[in-house]
């Protein structure tokens, strides 16, 4: 029986430390290094937050299309052809979108760490 309760205490941490883990494959930069490439044409950038979070301040020339709406409009809206950049308010949001894209078959995906708490 204390073999069974280790055994699920042990799971139920692999899955707590499993969520906040980088997605395999995702690329993570800073809103420092995100300056540096924001003019850049062949990227594509979107912010997953609200259009309430959005409206209320965003970076030009991001995309806002939220999380809940990502896996349907990404398809129609995104080129799989092009790096993605996603970022939302702290940087959690947008490590979840960075999981959908990938699923969705987006090779090159970036994740915004911080997200705009971070953005100067």
């Amino acid at each position: 029986m204390q073999y069974l309760n280790y055994l699920i205490i042990a799971l139920f941490l692999f899955f707590i430390v499993k969520r906040f883990l980088p997605t395999k494959g995702v690329t993570n930069i800073s809103t420092t290094d995100l300056k540096t490439v924001l003019n850049d044409k062949n990227k594509q950038f979107v912010d997953v937050r609200t259009p309430g979070e959005f409206k209320g301040n965003h970076i030009r020339g991001f995309k806002n299309i939220p999380l809940h709406q990502l896996a349907q409009k990404a398809e129609k809206g995104l080129s799989k052809d092009k790096e993605v950049i996603v970022i939302c308010q702290s940087g959690m949001r947008s490590q979840k979108a960075s999981k959908v894209l990938k699923n969705l078959g987006f090779s090159n995906v970036t994740n915004v760490r911080g997200g705009m708490s971070a953005w100067n």
